[in-house]
């Protein structure tokens, strides 16, 4: 699969010398780092897991086409740290034409780097990497006077690789529709665990714990617990308030499969039960995620998904008597923009906000077959919106789910989740008495 990946990668770069760096590792606190986690593109074209490593792939080389750069085999620090393939095993396992240790990256660069035309690099995202490429350059403008010719055409790879991974292979999709599976799984056991009283953490933990049982890795991104006034923060990961009755709790939470990301989102009732304005308003969400879905198809522009899911929940604004006037206008003045403030949908894929292009020039690309977006609308009231009815105050609801778009009509990878009002009210109902218990 990653040879195939590097293949097709080198019939698109139109030659020369491409170079990807792993990602670093980071510090968390004094001499501790945070659990690593491989550069996505870095992993999609080579498979490797392991820190302090380059990759170069250079289709015009007679013999080394793809050569890895790691860490050398060392006793003493596997013994500490875990085990390292070395250079051996970067050509045994991962099919390295030829592999060195990341210290002769420097040398070895140069070399590679003489008398080629086009390097594709991206530069500005790492100075120490940066000054390391910049040094490699300057030996090969060194040797000028002995005829050597350093490179004159300076290229992303991500132009290729992004496109690349935009569309979803069969080995791809498996993944994802697993870690779909097993976020539904954890979603349904939040449901179940959600009683007033119970702390957001706690139902992270439930979450979490789910993840790794059903065999991910973990949380493709930092899970969302929000209850109550906190669902109205986007982005809230504190997830340290107290689950009250009467309350909504907002769950955006997904499992990483073998790198790749689910990401689902589900508002339900910490007693159980809807009150009526809750009823209300999640019906305006869930009507609008239902009419966005529908137009993910094949030769779709991007952008009508949004368009379906906002025009919808401005329809629903008015009978919620939220705003006043006719729809095109409320949309063209962005009246709904303190209650609907994001777009409805992203790529998703090996990061969770995944890469690709959602336009070509100036106008919205067409979906294809094997694309994967989010559809996720919401409305978010803040407690303090003198404008907003005061039984709606402080309310926050998002519906979220993942969808493959394909020949014919769309595939909702995670429709295992449950979100008809009756369903989730059933879900959040079920007595769980330690939800954490193997």
């Amino acid at each position: 699969m990653f040879a195939k990946r590097r293949e097709s990668f080198m019939q698109q770069m139109e030659g020369g010398v491409a170079l990807f760096f792993a990602a670093p590792l980071k510090a968390r606190s004094g001499d501790t780092s945070y659990k690593y986690r491989q550069d996505s593109t870095f992993f999609y074209l080579t498979g490797f897991h392991e820190p302090e490593a380059a990759a170069l792939l250079m289709p015009d080389h007679p013999e080394e086409k793809f050569v890895l750069f790691v860490r050398p085999r060392n006793k003493e620090r596997e013994t500490w740290d875990g085990r390292r393939v070395g250079p051996d095993g970067a050509k045994k396992t991962y099919g390295a034409d030829a592999a060195y240790t990341i210290d002769q990256l420097p040398d070895k660069l140069a070399q590679y780097l003489e008398n080629v035309e086009r390097f594709h690099y991206a530069m500005g995202r790492d100075t120490k990497r940066d000054a390391l490429v910049v040094s490699a350059l300057d030996k090969v403008k060194a040797q000028g006077r002995k005829g050597v010719v350093a490179p004159s055409v300076f290229l992303d790879p991500a132009a290729v690789a992004n496109e690349m991974r935009l569309t979803k292979s069969a080995e791809e999709l498996i993944r994802m529709r697993q870690a779909a599976a097993i976020s539904s799984q954890a979603h349904i056991a939040a449901m179940r665990a959600v009683r007033p009283g119970i702390k957001e953490f706690e139902i992270e933990a439930v979450i979490e714990y789910t993840f790794r049982k059903m065999g991910a890795t973990g949380p493709a991104y930092n899970s969302i617990v929000g209850s109550g006034v906190n669902a109205t923060i986007l982005h809230y990961i504190e997830n340290n308030g107290t689950c009250a009755d009467g309350d909504l709790l907002l769950v955006d939470a997904g499992a990483e499969v073998e790198g790749y990301s689910a990401d689902i989102t589900r508002t339900f009732p910490v007693n159980g039960s809807f009150t009526p304005a809750q009823k209300a308003v999640y019906d305006v969400v869930l009507d609008a995620q239902q009419k966005a879905i529908t137009r993910v198809r094949a030769g779709v522009a991007f952008d009508s998904i949004h368009q379906a899911s906002l025009t919808a929940i401005v329809e629903g604004l008015i009978r919620l008597e939220i705003l006043k006037g006719e729809p095109e206008k409320l949309i063209k003045d962005e009246a709904y923009k303190p209650y609907f403030m994001h777009g409805t949908s992203h790529w998703l894929g090996l990061d969770v906000h995944d890469v690709g292009l959602y336009r070509n020039g100036p106008d919205w690309r067409k979906l294809e077959p094997g694309m994967v977006l989010t559809v996720e609308p919401g409305l978010y009231f803040s407690e303090d919106s003198a404008e907003v009815p005061k039984s709606f105050r402080g309310m926050g609801i998002r519906i979220e789910d993942d969808v493959l778009v394909t020949d014919g009509n769309p595939e909702v990878l995670t429709a295992a989740t449950p979100k008809a009002l009756a369903e989730v009210e059933s879900a959040a109902t079920s007595d769980v008495a330690d939800p954490v218990a193997p």
